[in-house]
């Protein structure tokens, strides 16, 4: 972690992070409550302090608990050799709400709406905020922990292996013609 960044992340917002600025290997890690996602990343992107100018990656997680958006930022080696995680957390899981980036990262609108899909996290300001994946009326969101298959409705952990699971097996399959021997010389 560069401790410079964390120093300049901390004194620029320590009002504003829920915990104190950690990281590891050559990641700084933020986290910031939803309500200050404008701000922030609007003085995270001009400010040339900082000059994080390239959003590589946005996307959704599912605590289990609370919905959480996760950008990955870059800047220029010169201000810092480090990637920047801002992760915005507490999203109520029933209705996850972020603002949009896109006033200052255009090609976020896409990655919002792979997030959109695959969370249901909607992200207010976004102009095109539609399924990119899903059909158009599907009702569920496939990477949320509370998405169910149709057969997993009622298993439990010691219930078997459900047909999706099972390897199928040749049906001219013996044992002599499908276990392998080791050859020892």
């Amino acid at each position: 972690m560069d401790a410079r960044l964390a120093r300049r992340l901390d004194a620029r917002f320590s009002d504003r992070l829920l915990r104190p600025v950690t990281g590891r290997h050559d990641e700084t890690e933020v986290r910031i409550a939803p309500s200050e996602v404008p701000e922030v990343m609007r003085t995270l992107h001009d400010d040339p302090e900082f000059g994080f100018t390239v959003l590589a990656d946005l996307c959704g997680v599912d605590t289990g608990e609370v919905m959480q958006v996760v950008y990955h930022l870059w800047t220029e080696p010169a201000v810092t050799r480090d990637w920047l995680r801002v992760i915005v957390d507490g999203l109520d899981r029933d209705d996850p709400r972020c603002p949009s980036v896109t006033f200052l990262w255009k090609g976020a609108e896409w990655q919002e709406r792979e997030t959109y899909d695959m969370f249901g996290i909607v992200f207010e300001g976004n102009r095109d905020l539609r399924r990119i994946y899903m059909p158009p009326d599907y009702t569920s969101f496939p990477l949320r922990k509370d998405f169910y298959l149709a057969d997993d409705a009622a298993r439990g952990a010691g219930e078997g292996v459900r047909h999706m699971e099972q390897m199928a097996t040749p049906a001219a399959a013996t044992r002599s013609n499908t276990v392998r021997r080791a050859k020892i010389s």
